[in-house]
């Protein structure tokens, strides 16, 4: 029989896993446990994960159905979550969830984390999604916003979008993503290039990754410049932009590196010369924009970034990285350039936006203080 948990954490993610969302669950998640002295961590498994494993007093129970259709697979997700909080409806106190599929079950007292919005981001995984569909999503992120005790949002992008959608102004709370500084010193991956631009996170067509594989073809003078890809999804998921890249010349010059841990990624930051985070001006990062993982990370590292000029970007960086026009290839290599031919110039960038990052530690307190008002109510 297991505990009587007093608290939970539900998401519709893969957790562990090599994306930014996994490092963002495991902070969030600890800080609740450590209120409540463990709890009920929900989430998706898959691959080798096991399906229930106890660390302490954190139960983790992972969804391992496949299902292929994403919202039958959502449909199933939120069907598995009732079941799982059922034993604990007359000892949880709170629930922190991170999607309408998590918070449908939830009938207590629940803080939702928007990261994002289905409603927004569907169609990217779904393109053929039907309207009317798109339609019910949003009446359901709307239900879900309105009756949460607080929202937490990354971003004052996505913060206007969820109140839009109907959460109450004074129980939504900015809780940015962070990054731990990155020691001085750490040693270069023995794979690592000699001189090279980097690339972190996901392949999606947001992320603009082939804007910035276009882009690098315009430097093919600077014969020792390598960019690295470091994807957070398996090769299948690159081979469209492998091939973008064979068609443009590349050939040699990009290095790809898979689903690295995490903890590796952060000394192949430390020893690029720029990290370039170049999304796109689509309505997935202009109307619900985020916190970018990538963008936070890079700063912790002391790495100059080169990124999109869009309001989530600047909200993070402010004048202490160089920003371009998105979807802009020529705008984006001419960028780079600037600041590899004037690393002084570049290494200020970086030191300065190294002194606005928040670590794990100052959003752990910040999400502690919206658990406090929560308990207060």
């Amino acid at each position: 029989m297991s505990d009587r948990h007093r608290a939970a954490y539900i998401a519709f993610d893969r957790f562990p896993s090599t994306k930014g969302s996994a490092v963002h669950i495991r902070h969030m998640a600890a800080e609740l446990f450590a209120r409540y002295d463990g709890g009920l961590l929900c989430v998706l498994g898959g691959g080798d994960l096991p399906a229930y494993q106890r660390e302490g007093g954190v139960e983790i129970v992972r969804f391992t159905d496949v299902v292929p259709n994403l919202l039958d697979r959502a449909e199933a997700f939120t069907a598995w979550v009732a079941e799982q909080l059922a034993p604990h409806r007359d000892t949880l106190e709170l629930c922190h969830v991170r999607d309408p599929w998590s918070a449908l079950p939830v009938t207590g007292p629940m803080v939702y984390e928007a990261n994002g919005l289905p409603s927004v981001e569907l169609p990217y995984a779904w393109p053929m999604v039907a309207p009317s569909t798109l339609d019910k999503i949003r009446e359901l992120e709307q239900d879900c916003l309105r009756r949460a005790a607080a929202v937490v949002v990354p971003s004052y992008v996505i913060e206007k979008a969820v109140v839009d959608r109907g959460a109450a102004p004074d129980r939504v709370h900015l809780v940015p993503n962070g990054a731990d500084p990155v020691p001085a010193g750490s040693p270069r991956p023995p794979a690592a290039p000699g001189r090279y631009l980097i690339y972190v996170g996901a392949l999606q067509a947001w992320q603009g990754v082939d804007v910035l594989l276009r882009a690098f073809a315009r430097l093919a003078d600077l014969t020792d410049l390598t960019l690295v890809v470091c994807s957070s999804v398996s090769p299948n998921r690159a081979r469209p932009l492998r091939r973008l890249a064979d068609r443009l010349g590349l050939g040699e010059r990009v290095m790809w590196q898979y689903t690295l841990p995490h903890e590796q990624v952060a000394a192949w930051l430390a020893h690029a010369e720029l990290s370039v985070a170049p999304l796109t001006a689509s309505p997935r990062n202009l109307d619900q924009g985020c916190s970018p993982m990538k963008v936070w990370e890079s700063m912790a590292a002391g790495t100059p970034v080169v990124a999109s000029d869009l309001p989530v970007i600047r909200e993070v960086l402010g004048d202490d990285g160089r920003l371009v026009p998105p979807d802009r290839p020529a705008e984006l290599a001419r960028a780079i350039r600037v600041l590899l031919e004037y690393p002084d110039a570049a290494r200020q960038l970086a030191e300065r936006a190294r002194h606005r990052v928040l670590t794990w530690s100052d959003v752990r307190h910040r999400l502690s203080a919206v658990y406090d008002r929560v308990e207060g109510h």
